[in-house]
């Protein structure tokens, strides 16, 4: 069975390896601090900027708001594991959910996922090593007639089977990152 969600340790352990991504953008802490008066109340907002700068919550600005903030580190690590919007890895150039719901399931996704994750070294929630992927698994895309169903960039991918969700991932990955 495919777990949905990843401990946080998975992430921790992720960190270590954000060198490996393409060249990160960083993000101005002191002046998204002041921008909210240093307020620790103003923690998402906070977050939510230096995602937006840096596309993800990297753990050097995370301590580096936790102790500017003098806001415990595990606080922050709560509000971003807590709320689906934040992202404690690099997003990939192409985002894949896969349906877990109990149709997919029943008609193999749970085969599908384990292929994708040993096909391009991926955890759900996680981004391959390579930056092209990011896999999250979902409970349901609403597209049941398809079982089972891939949504990668918004387009649905029905009636999969392992072979051909491979064969449409690597397809995907040729063309490039999505516009």
């Amino acid at each position: 069975m495919v777990l949905i969600s990843q401990p946080l340790t998975t992430h921790l352990k992720a960190d270590l390896q954000e060198t490996d991504m393409a060249e990160e953008k960083t993000a101005d802490l002191p002046g998204i601090i002041d921008r909210y008066g240093g307020d620790p109340g103003m923690l998402i907002p906070m977050m939510q900027d230096v995602q937006a700068a840096c596309g993800y919550l990297r753990q050097a600005d995370l301590k580096e708001l936790s102790g500017r903030l003098v806001v415990p580190l595990s606080r922050l690590y709560s509000v971003a594991s807590f709320y689906s919007t934040f992202r404690l890895m690099p997003k990939g150039d192409h985002t894949i959910q896969l349906c877990m719901g109990t149709v997919c399931f029943l008609k193999g996704a749970d085969k599908i996922a384990q292929a994708i994750q040993k096909e391009f070294q991926l955890v759900p929630g996680g981004t391959s090593p390579d930056g092209v992927f990011t896999f999250a698994p979902v409970n349901c895309v609403g597209a049941c007639a398809l079982a089972p169903v891939m949504v990668v960039d918004g387009e649905y991918y029905g009636g999969l089977g392992v072979d051909s969700a491979i064969e449409q991932l690597h397809k995907i990955a040729e063309k490039g990152p999505a516009a």
